[in-house]
């Protein structure tokens, strides 16, 4: 290994550590996974390390999937310690929810790495949208519906957040709020989502992947052993930060933080398949 070739994989390195340590913030402010800020810069590495295109994304959205286990439990619980989670909404989940996410590793499975990105740049894209643009008389109803509605809402949310490997906040950030709950509550109950999709979906992404010949080195499936034991110990640290962050915003600063976010994100990937 040559000069250039090390220093370039310190970069890397440090690049890869960068990203947990916004992962867990994120997962602590928004109630997400930190997906959206693993899975693009985990694409690149993976780039660097000539792993096939094919299988690239796959690596990325797995890798993450299993990082947002730590990082939810670490967000979840101290959220829940502040009395801000819908528990209810949670224990009526337990099955949906996690029923969506092994749904989504089965389809992940047979899409190709571009399908995988552009799913990602476009649900992102919308919901920037949604939240930069928001309004208070943007409402569905007042309270959340009940089952079947909801049930189907839980699926719904862990299947697309499994696909995208994200922890679920994106998607049950809007519904919540769109049914009248505030953010701050809908942040919360997040991290709890995320823990419900990335348990099952760890698995999923493991048996998906599960022999590929273009694995990069030290993979189970398609989840990277090294890129996740470099993330995850600076996510969890990192997860109370956002808590105490997140409760000291207003609601809008807090909803056109998001959406800027996420419009980036779009952007990012949207790029990729040009």
């Amino acid at each position: 290994m040559d000069g250039a070739t090390a220093n370039e994989l310190i970069q890397l390195a440090a690049a890869v550590v960068a990203a947990g340590i916004v992962s867990g913030l994120l997962a602590g402010l928004f109630g997400i996974g930190g997906g959206a800020v693993v899975v693009p810069v985990l694409y690149q590495a993976l780039t660097f390390l000539d792993v096939p295109d094919s299988i690239r994304m796959h690596v990325s959205v797995g890798t993450s999937i299993a990082i947002i286990i730590p990082t939810g439990v670490r967000s979840f619980l101290a959220h829940r310690r502040r009395g801000a989670v819908d528990m209810e909404l949670l224990r009526g989940w337990v099955v949906w929810v996690p029923v969506g996410a092994i749904a989504a590793t089965i389809v992940a499975a047979v899409l190709s790495g571009a399908a995988l990105r552009g799913i990602f740049a476009v649900v992102a894209f919308a919901f920037a949208v949604r939240l930069i643009a928001n309004r208070d008389s943007w409402r569905l109803g007042e309270t959340l519906p009940g089952n079947p509605i909801r049930a189907i809402v839980g699926a719904l949310i862990g299947f697309f957040s499994a696909l995208m490997g994200i922890g679920g906040g994106i998607l049950n950030n809007t519904f919540m709020t769109l049914f009248g709950r505030p953010i701050h509550q809908a942040v919360a109950t997040s991290a709890g989502v995320g823990v419900l999709i990335a348990s099952p979906a760890f698995a999923g992404y493991i048996w998906a992947g599960w022999g590929d010949p273009g694995l990069p080195p030290y993979s189970i499936g398609f989840v990277n052993i090294p890129a996740m034991l470099l993330i995850v110990p600076t996510s969890v640290l990192a997860a109370p930060f956002g808590v105490r962050l997140a409760h000291r915003l207003s609601r809008r600063q807090l909803e056109v933080a998001f959406g800027l976010f996420l419009l980036v994100v779009a952007v990012r990937f949207a790029l990729t398949l040009i």
